[in-house]
């Protein structure tokens, strides 16, 4: 099959590899020309043989919406979008009726795997029509992992049903995260404990704690044993606040979710202003010691 892809960036080019691995034939464009098969979007939809398919990996926001823009331009009726982006499901609507006015087809993917779907496959979220979804199969079945359909492939639901489920799926990632970081400090903080990777690696096999994120945790460690040589400064993408924000709509409590992505914040803040006023309130009704900015 033949598939245009808009976006070889850290997912996108390891998408590439993996779809020519498959045998698919795959024009790629990129704003860096070193990975670019082509100048331009619109020399890669000329191309591209019709009924095209092109599928988006770069950035959710602006550049996500000046590309559908532009494709909306470019392609024909009966053309397919497939935007595998982490945008914001509320886009999809949007870029759907956008691209509907010209006959085109969109469906939405959230795409999991990071750097290393090229040697194990995406997780993939599909929303849109029936008849679309089936359209993009090939490529679906080429970049989900080996095995069962079902295991690494979802139809979630109509347009925007993709992003939603990839949406939950990274703020469940966030506490995951949260709550192996919390338990690795609490590890290195005790007298007890006294070779905390291997504790953590031991957790890998037959324990109900084990998963990928926390064979990641055990390279980490593997690599740099303490963590020294990181900062503990860690951004969003912004998955985690829509997380929240839709289970503030939906009146459903994520108390795990929030509290990770309020870590988060935390991780920022070199001398947080909140706890300098708890500190100040302490000394104040307590008599309790502070510490000076000095000290």
């Amino acid at each position: 099959m033949q598939l245009g892809l808009i976006g070889l960036g850290k997912m996108g080019f390891n998408m590439r590899a993996r779809l020519h691995a498959a045998g698919h034939e795959v024009v790629g464009y990129d704003r860096n020309p070193e990975v670019s098969d082509t100048p331009s979007i619109a020399d890669l939809v000329r191309e591209l043989r019709g009924p095209r398919v092109v599928w988006l990996m770069i950035p959710h926001g602006d550049p996500t919406r000046r590309a559908i823009e532009e494709l909306s331009d470019e392609l024909d009726t009966g053309d397919l979008v497939i935007e595998g982006g982490n945008s914001r499901f509320t886009d999809d609507q949007t870029n759907a009726a956008l691209l509907a006015e010209k006959g085109i087809k969109y469906v939405d993917v959230g795409v999991s795997g990071g750097v290393w779907g090229a040697e194990n496959g995406y997780g993939l979220m599909a929303g849109g029509d029936s008849e679309d979804i089936e359209r993009a199969m090939p490529i679906f079945d080429a970049l989900r992992p080996d095995g069962e359909r079902e295991k690494g492939f979802a139809h979630a639901g109509p347009v925007g049903a993709g992003h939603y489920a990839k949406m939950v799926h990274n703020g469940i990632e966030y506490g995951l995260m949260q709550a192996y970081a919390e338990g690795f400090e609490l590890l290195a903080a005790s007298d007890v404990v006294t070779d905390v990777p291997a504790t953590i690696k031991a957790w890998t096999e037959g324990t109900v704690v084990r998963s990928w994120l926390l064979d990641l945790l055990v390279r980490a460690l593997e690599e740099d044993p303490e963590l020294e040589e990181l900062q503990g400064y860690v951004s969003d993408s912004g998955e985690g606040r829509w997380t929240i924000e839709e289970s503030i709509n939906n009146a459903v409590p994520t108390p795990a979710i929030t509290s990770a992505l309020f870590a988060r914040f935390a991780s920022r803040q070199e001398d947080s202003p909140a706890m300098k006023a708890v500190a100040a309130l302490r000394n104040q009704f307590g008599g309790h010691s502070v510490r000076s900015s000095d000290d």
